[in-house]
């Protein structure tokens, strides 16, 4: 199926799954002109439910061309400040030099995308592991914010001018947050407020209490907050990883007085879930069935700064080896990140559990993108579904546009 072209209009019948979900360009220098919309669907019990929603959705921003943007990270001159980068990157020595021209002759068409629903989900018995990696950089710094944006969006406002959501005292917020940047983790901070996370990539999870939750590219958060019953205003703020830049929303009583937030705050967030720790605390509500798996396959991330190249499994798209799965199977995939930057790894048409940290067997969140930090490993399990080519890459659109994506291939038979 080629690119949507101009003027062209076309119909797409899927089941819908309910849940925060987006839509959005596969194309990266259209992703990074903010072609993004929320896709939220709503159950029979978000419809009946005593609470009021609230939709997050982030963006990363520059004045410059998506071309320059690119061409200056790949150069080594996209960021001008911060903590965590440019230094100690681990080369991927069996990478081809596939550079910033490696997508340019991907046909995204030709591979299925869309929503899948409906599948059944549990835990997978059986996981063995290699040993936990997680955080061991051997003395290298992890490499953060490969690019200083012009700015960061919230619901396409800056905090110099924020969207004012006007809540009832003492009532329940459901906060979808969504992150559609380009290439930038945030930490999402709800203050004073009282805060539940409740689902994640759409799927409900055992509820969690804090004040703090992050969420990489492509990734969603929905988060219960409890409003007190004194009126008064309460920021929602989105904070940018390994920096001090931030950016959010207000919520407010009415005729509460809102105060003017700054865009920088005093210190820098820290980097997210490097041991994975927010991830291990997932545990999904409703899991995959308990049955053997079928088929095993190791995905070695890898990549550098200098050359500024990411592979899966040392190939960039187009010298890919396919993996190939039959419809139907239990499939174990092992993303395995030998690179100092971390990858948003995002599988379509499927959904998949968490059930692998670092060698350690879990019970994870239900999910369609894995945060896989630098030197760690995270297992995912899945049924194969639809007999198709699914796309499967790095939502770190930079990376992807070097090439990092590989397909999966369900057939009928292998």
């Amino acid at each position: 199926m080629p690119l949507l072209a101009p003027g062209e209009t076309r119909s797409y019948d899927f089941e819908a799954r309910p849940g925060t979900h987006w839509m959005h360009s596969h194309v990266p220098t259209q992703e990074m002109q903010l072609l993004a919309a929320p896709l939220i669907v709503r159950s029979q019990e978000d419809l009946a439910a005593d609470r009021q929603e609230v939709v997050m959705f982030l963006h990363d921003f520059s004045f410059k061309a998506p071309e320059e943007v690119l061409a200056e990270i790949g150069a080594g001159h996209g960021v001008g400040h911060g903590a965590g980068h440019g230094a100690g990157a681990v080369p991927d020595q069996g990478a081809p030099m596939g550079g910033m021209g490696a997508m340019q002759g991907m046909d995204h068409g030709a591979m299925g995308h869309g929503a899948t629903g409906g599948m059944p989900m549990g835990n997978m018995p059986g996981m063995g592991g290699m040993m936990g990696m997680g955080g061991q950089m051997g003395g290298m710094a992890m490499d953060l914010n490969d690019y200083d944006w012009d700015a960061y969006l919230a619901n396409d406002r800056t905090l110099s001018d924020p969207e004012v959501v006007q809540v009832e005292r003492g009532g329940r917020i459901q906060l979808r947050v969504i992150n559609a940047a380009a290439a930038t983790v945030f930490w999402i901070e709800t203050g004073g407020a009282e805060a539940r996370l409740v689902a994640v990539d759409g799927h409900a999870v055992q509820p969690i209490a804090g004040s703090r939750f992050g969420l990489a590219m492509g990734q969603r958060l929905d988060i219960e907050i409890d409003l007190p019953n004194e009126g008064g205003a309460w920021p929602i703020l989105a904070l940018r990883e390994g920096a001090r830049e931030r950016t959010g929303l207000i919520l407010a009583t009415q005729g509460a007085e809102v105060r003017r937030l700054d865009a920088m705050a005093e210190t820098a967030a820290p980097a997210f879930d490097t041991d994975l720790a927010q991830e291990a605390r997932l545990i999904a509500l409703d899991t995959l069935p308990d049955r053997p798996v079928d088929r095993s396959q190791m995905l070695m991330l890898g990549g550098s700064m200098q050359p500024y190249v990411w592979t899966i499994n040392s190939a960039v798209w187009g010298q890919h080896q396919p993996i190939t799965v039959r419809s139907g199977e239990r499939v174990v995939l092992s993303f395995h990140n030998m690179s100092m930057m971390a990858h948003p790894m995002h599988l379509h048409g499927h959904v998949f559990q968490v059930v692998g940290i670092n060698g350690r067997r879990v019970a994870g969140a239900l999910r369609d993108t894995v945060h896989v930090p630098p030197m760690s490993m995270v297992d995912v399990a899945l049924d194969a579904g639809e007999a198709a080519r699914w796309m499967l890459h790095c939502h770190h659109m930079p990376h992807l546009a070097t090439g990092m994506m590989t397909e999966f291939a369900v057939t009928t038979s292998v």
